[in-house]
């Protein structure tokens, strides 16, 4: 497998913004991958990605409720039936919430929904498909995408040096507290996993116009997903542990 191509990536919450764009962005990928696995709770009412189902013979859909400790269990056996001995080469871990909340209108419910779907959840996630990420890194020693890594979709509002310099909070209390904790564990998987030769990075995939990035947003589907997919061709041992944007840009922590 040449250098940055991956054989079979898993990227979670692909039925809209992010998530769907980087499954369109694979697909069309020359080479593409073998095997692009879009996980989403609702797999009947992703009308997109069904449709996409229909063009792409590599493509797969599969369930995944990423709260949800039986749907990571099942989604783990059926890649693992997908991918057989080479494993799983990339894990995005995308999915995730927003909920708009100030100082003033926070609550704990808020803070508690927000950390178990944006930082709970990569964590056991990443956790769970740990034996088909080990399986496929094995097979290189070259660490990349065709190797084996673990990608957090985070956001550069988690940055707490960016943080001091701009002091905005706006309404984010609980999506930027959430992101930094994500951060933490891209920190604590790099140490932990970079024996195993498991790439891991947080990837800022800029402030985009999706139904959670808003219509403020400056940046389109169409601009970042190209630059993003170049960039996860191009992580190697230097970028393990990275906060990395879109553009290649390393963010300060």
């Amino acid at each position: 497998m040449a250098l940055g191509i991956c054989r079979a990536v898993l990227i979670t919450g692909c039925n809209r913004g992010i998530g769907l764009g980087l499954v369109k962005g694979f697909l069309s990928r020359s080479p593409s991958p073998d095997l692009v696995l879009a996980t989403c709770r609702n797999p009947d009412q992703a009308q997109e990605l069904q449709h996409l189902k229909k063009q792409h013979q590599n493509l797969r859909i599969l369930q995944l409720d990423v709260v949800c400790e039986n749907s990571i269990k099942k989604v783990v056996q059926e890649t693992e039936a997908l991918v057989g001995e080479q494993g799983l080469n990339c894990l995005i871990n995308n999915a995730g919430i927003n909920r708009l909340a100030t100082l003033d209108s926070v609550t704990a419910q808020d803070m508690r929904t927000i950390y178990e779907t944006n930082t709970v959840a990569q964590l056991m996630v990443s956790k769970a498909f740990l034996p088909l990420l080990r399986k496929a890194a094995c097979q290189d020693v070259v660490m990349g995408i065709h190797r084996a890594a673990i990608i957090n979709v985070s956001s550069r509002s988690a940055s707490m040096q960016l943080f001091c310099q701009y002091n905005k909070t706006e309404e984010v209390y609980p999506y930027r507290i959430a992101k930094t904790a994500l951060n933490m564990l891209t920190c604590c998987l790099a140490a932990d996993l970079v024996s195993d030769g498991i790439l891991c990075i947080s990837l800022d995939p800029g402030w985009v116009k999706t139904d959670m990035g808003g219509s403020k947003a400056p940046l389109q589907l169409q601009e970042c997903i190209p630059g993003i997919l170049d960039v996860l061709a191009n992580v190697r041992e230097k970028d393990h542990g990275a906060f990395l944007d879109w553009t290649g840009e390393e963010i300060p922590w």
